[in-house]
C-alpha cells in the first residue's frame, strides 16, 4: 500500500479545501483544519503498528517513483526506525497546534491553518524522504509556510522576525546544497551513475573514495545549514526573536518540529556521507555543543519574557542533542534521537502554556505575573508538570534522553567501548548544564505560578472586574494528550528503544568507517561535473 504519498498529499489537499472554504464562516477553517489534521495521525498510528521493528534498519513502506531519471532524481519515500517516530511526532503535534490555536486566531483564519497544514505536509517530506534533492526540496519548503506564519499572525515585529527567519536559515542551507550534490557528483565520477538516493551515497561515502581533506570542507557546508536550523551557538540569533513575535502555534511547531531538521539532517547525512570528517571534528563540535548548553541555560536565567526563556532553553537543550549525536557511541546517539521527541513534547507544551497564559493576561512578563496557581490551578499544574519534565525529573520522558547523552558522551573514546572521541571531561561539562537547566525553568515556575497571587490590570475597562478562568475543555484536550506521553516514554520508552536499536547501531556503524590505508581517493582535489 502507498501509505507515504498520501500521507504527504492529504495535508496539501486539506490547505486547498480550507482556502476554498466560504468566507461567510471563517471560524469553520479551524474546526476543519483540525478534523483533517487527525487524518495524517490515524495513518501514522496504522504506520507505527504496522512497523517492523526487527528490520528497524530497513526503509518500510517504501514508495519510489523515476521523477527526473536523466537526472538521478526520484520521489523516494520511505521511513526506518529513526524517522518512523519523527513522523509520529509532526503528526501528534500538528492537531495540538491548531486545537490550541482556536481562540488566538482572530483574523484570516482560513489562511492560518492552511499554511499550517502547508507546513504539515512539509516537514513530513523531510522525515520520509530516501531522495537527497527530495529531501532538500522539502526542507526548504518548510519556510515558506513558517515565514507567512510568523510575518502575518506574529507580534508588533513580526516581518523583522519573519525575515531573519527566512534569510538566516537560507543562506545556510545554499552551503548545504552545494555539498549534497558535490557528493552525488563525485559518485557519479566514481561508479558512473547520476543518483540522489540516499543507500547509494551513503556505501559512497563510507568506501573512502572521497579525500579526507575535501570531506573537511563538504562537512563544514552541510553544518553550517543544518546548525542554523537547529541552531547551534553562535548562529543561534534568529530564534528568540522568531518565537517570541511567532503564534502560540508557529511557537510549538517551530521548537518542537522545525528545529529537529537540522539535528536529522546531521544525523542522515553528516555522519554517514563524510565519517571520517565526522570523527576528526566531533571533538569541536561537542565543545560548541557545550558552550551552546551553558550559555543558553545562562541568558535564559535572566529573561523577563517567559516566551524568550524558553527559546533559549531550546538553545541549550538541543546542545544536549547534537552533542550524544557526535559522541558517535550507541547510547549518545540513541538519546540524540529520544531528545527529539522528547524536547518537542515538552518545550512544545511550554509554549502552549505560555500561550494561554498570554490568551487570558495578555503579557508576558514574568514582572506582571506570579501566583497564578491560586487562580489557574489546574494551567499551574500542567505548567509545573511541564516543567519537571524539561529538567529530566526521573519518571518522566526527558530524563530517559538526557541521561543516555551523558552516558554516550561519558563513555565516548573510553577503553571498552566501541567508537567516539570525547570521554569524561565533555559529559561533566555538559551535565553543569543540566544543574543550571533546572535552576532557571524551576526559577521560572516559582515566580509565576506561586508566590502572592499579582495580576496585571486590564486595559479594557469592560473587563476590567471579569474573573480569568481555569482550563476550559478545549484547553485540557490540548494538554492532557501530551501530558499523557510524556508519562508513557518517561515510564516505559522500550518500544521505540527497540526501535531505534538496529537504525542506531548502522549510523553509528557508518560514522565509525576508517579510511583505508591503502586506497588513494579517486576524487580529491577536483570535481567535474557529468556531461
Amino acid at each position: 500500500m502507498a501509505i507515504l504519498p498520501w500521507l504527504l498529499l492529504i495535508p496539501l489537499l486539506s490547505a486547498v479545501l480550507l482556502v476554498l472554504l466560504p468566507r461567510a464562516k471563517p471560524q469553520a477553517a479551524a474546526y476543519v483544519s483540525f478534523v483533517l489534521s487527525l487524518i495524517p495521525l490515524a495513518m501514522v498510528a496504522w504506520m507505527i503498528a504496522a512497523f517492523d521493528s526487527a528490520k528497524g534498519a530497513d526503509w518500510q513502506f517504501q514508495f519510489n517513483y523515476a521523477w527526473l531519471p536523466s537526472f538521478g532524481v526520484s520521489f523516494a519515500l520511505g521511513v526506518d526506525g529513526i524517522s518512523l517516530w519523527l513522523v509520529a511526532l509532526t503528526a501528534f503535534l500538528t492537531p495540538i497546534a491548531i486545537l490550541g490555536s482556536f481562540n488566538y486566531i482572530k483574523q484570516r483564519q482560513p489562511e492560518f491553518y492552511a499554511w499550517l497544514l502547508m507546513l504539515h505536509a512539509g516537514m513530513l517530506g523531510v522525515f520520509c524522504a530516501r531522495d537527497l534533492l527530495l529531501f532538500y526540496l522539502c526542507f526548504e519548503f518548510t519556510l515558506i509556510p513558517m515565514f507567512f506564519v510568523i510575518g502575518i499572525w506574529g507580534g508588533s515585529e513580526r516581518r523583522k522576525a519573519a525575515g531573519k527567519f527566512f534569510l538566516f536559515t537560507f543562506a545556510g542551507s545554499v552551503l548545504t546544497l552545494v555539498s549534497l550534490v558535490a557528493i552525488a557528483i563525485m559518485n557519479y565520477q566514481h561508479n558512473g551513475i547520476l543518483t540522489f538516493d540516499m543507500q547509494q551515497l551513503y556505501a559512497f561515502g563510507q568506501s573512502g573514495q572521497i579525500g579526507v581533506g575535501l570531506q573537511y570542507l563538504l562537512l563544514a557546508g552541510l553544518m553550517v545549514g543544518f546548525a542554523v536550523k537547529v541552531p547551534l551557538f553562535p548562529v543561534h540569533t534568529w530564534l528568540p526573536l522568531a518565537h517570541t513575535e511567532a503564534p502560540t502555534a508557529g511557537s510549538v511547531i517551530l521548537a518542537g518540529v522545525l528545529l529537529k531538521l537540522g539535528t536529522y539532517g546531521m544525523l542522515r547525512f553528516a555522519l554517514p556521507l563524510l565519517p571520517q570528517a565526522a570523527q576528526t571534528f566531533s571533538p569541536f563540535i561537542a565543545g560548541i555543543c557545550i558552550i551552546g548548553i551553558i550559555y543558553g541555560a545562562l541568558v535564559s536565567w535572566v529573561q523577563q519574557d517567559m516566551k524568550k526563556l524558553i527559546a533559549y532553553s531550546s538553545v541549550s537543550h538541543l546542545g544536549f542533542c547534537v552533542l550524544g549525536m557526535f559522541a558517535l557511541t550507541q547510547q549518545g546517539i540513541t538519546g540524540s534521537v529520544l531528545y527529539m521527541i522528547n524536547h518537542g513534547l515538552s518545550t512544545g507544551a511550554l509554549f502552549l502554556v505560555v500561550g494561554m497564559i498570554y490568551e487570558r493576561y495578555h503579557t508576558r512578563d514574568m514582572n506582571q505575573l506570579s501566583g497564578l496557581a491560586r487562580r489557574l490551578p489546574a494551567l499551574g499544574f500542567f505548567a509545573v508538570f511541564f516543567v519537571m519534565s524539561s529538567v529530566a525529573l526521573p519518571g518522566l520522558n526527558g530524563f530517559v534522553s538526557e541521561f543516555m547523552v551523558l552516558l554516550g558522551t561519558f563513555v565516548s573514546g573510553t577503553k571498552g567501548t566501541q567508537g567516539g572521541f570525547l570521554g569524561p571531561w565533555f559529559a561533566a561539562a555538559a551535565a553543569t548544564g543540566v544543574i543550571l537547566g533546572a535552576v532557571y525553568l524551576l526559577y521560572w515556575a516559582g515566580r509565576v505560578v506561586y508566590g502572592p497571587l499579582h495580576e496585571p490590570a486590564h486595559e479594557d475597562d469592560e473587563h476590567a472586574h471579569t474573573p480569568v478562568k481555569d482550563l476550559n475543555f478545549r484547553e485540557w484536550c490540548v494538554l492532557l494528550p501530551v501530558a499523557v506521553v510524556v508519562v508513557v516514554l518517561g515510564v516505559y520508552p522500550k518500544p521505540v528503544l527497540v526501535c531505534l536499536e538496529k537504525p542506531v547501531l548502522e549510523v553509528q556503524r557508518a560514522a565509525l568507517t576508517p579510511l583505508p590505508d591503502a586506497a588513494k581517493p579517486s576524487v580529491d582535489s577536483k570535481i567535474e561535473l557529468p556531461r
